[in-house]
């Protein structure tokens, strides 16, 4: 099924967003907000998406593994410039102890000994100011020598003391993905088989700060993040323009943080078990989320009993309690990083 599969007689338009969403011609007529109904809005409350605890475990994740990124792009940029340094320090070392050599050996006095004592008060002038800049322009020059020769050394230690860091921050990533698992395992969170492959395009990547809730919910008149509005966006885009709800005042979890939205699978609203073209749209919108999820930052997707986050793939929601809400069964829950 399409990702752009759109409900038309069952759909209402948002009412009184604050924002309006700007979309390529192409998609304008197809995108289409719903407001939820307050019995949807309520039986939604009830869904609370990952605990704090495996929430966090997952950000704490995320952040190292960004940062081992960080690291390990900084090493690479290290070793080429120091790899490009060494005919340069090559050189320069040789031109150092050729300074030596000179000093040891001769003196600038003997190359001006013959102006010197020519008695021409002209040529004495001439030889003295010899002297003085042969002295000003060779200490000048060595010490520019010794002075990158330190820089090189300094790149050498930046580059080892970085190597030492990727290897704490990699243990820091396991551990976070260890305790990630074991808030799944405690809770059943079983590996599972979830959707992985999507028809719609690619998301533009995220770009700047997430920052705080900020920025107006156009499917609630709340608050989102940047990047949250920015997923809302990018989905809507990408064909998925059935019913959305996305903060919520109360609860925990996400959602009272601007970062978290629930995708219907139905074109009007949350309903029940989603199943043919319900089920399938759900399928497509989570694997999209997924394949983006890098470029979008999504911190984990739920959607059908199953949790899916970075590191860990698919797994078995524990937080299913036997209703379409709280499985997740009538809705992909999104969840973005902070």
């Amino acid at each position: 099924m399409n990702a752009g599969t759109i409900a038309r007689s069952a759909a209402r338009p948002f009412r009184g967003a604050k924002r309006l969403l700007t979309f390529p011609v192409a998609a304008v007529a197809a995108v289409v907000f719903l407001v939820s109904p307050a019995s949807q809005s309520n039986a939604q409350e009830e869904e609370e998406g990952a605990s704090a605890e495996l929430s966090q475990a997952i950000e704490d994740y995320l952040n190292a593994r960004d940062e081992l990124a960080a690291l390990e792009q900084q090493e690479e940029d290290l070793a080429n410039e120091l790899a490009s340094s060494t005919e340069e320090q090559a050189a320069l070392q040789v031109e150092l102890d050729d300074f030596a050599y000179v000093a040891s050996t001769t003196s600038d006095f003997q190359s001006t000994a013959a102006l010197l004592s020519s008695g021409d008060p002209q040529d004495a002038i001439a030889a003295m100011e010899l002297l003085q800049f042969l002295g000003e322009s060779r200490a000048d020059r060595y010490n520019e020598i010794v002075l990158r020769l330190q820089e090189i050394e300094a790149l050498q230690q930046t580059l080892d003391d970085n190597i030492a860091e990727q290897a704490d921050v990699a243990d820091e990533l396991e551990d976070a993905r260890d305790e990630a698992a074991r808030e799944l395992a405690a809770n059943g969170g079983d590996a599972a088989d979830g959707p992985t492959a999507s028809d719609a395009p690619a998301a533009d990547p995220f770009q700047g700060d997430s920052g705080g809730c900020t920025e107006d919910d156009p499917t609630t008149g709340g608050c989102l993040t940047p990047r949250t509005l920015h997923a809302l966006e990018q989905a809507q885009i990408a064909g998925f323009t059935r019913f959305v709800s996305c903060y919520r005042p109360s609860g925990s979890g996400e959602h009272p943080k601007g970062r978290a939205c629930d995708f219907s699978s139905e074109a009007g609203g949350f309903g029940g078990d989603a199943g043919g073209e319900d089920y399938d749209y759900g399928q497509n919108l989570a694997a999209w989320f997924i394949e983006n999820s890098d470029a979008l930052g999504v911190q984990y997707v739920i959607w059908y009993r199953q949790i899916w986050f970075p590191g860990e793939g698919w797994r078995s929601y524990s937080g299913a309690y036997g209703d379409p809400s709280s499985d997740h069964t009538n809705h992909v829950h999104l969840s973005m990083r902070s």
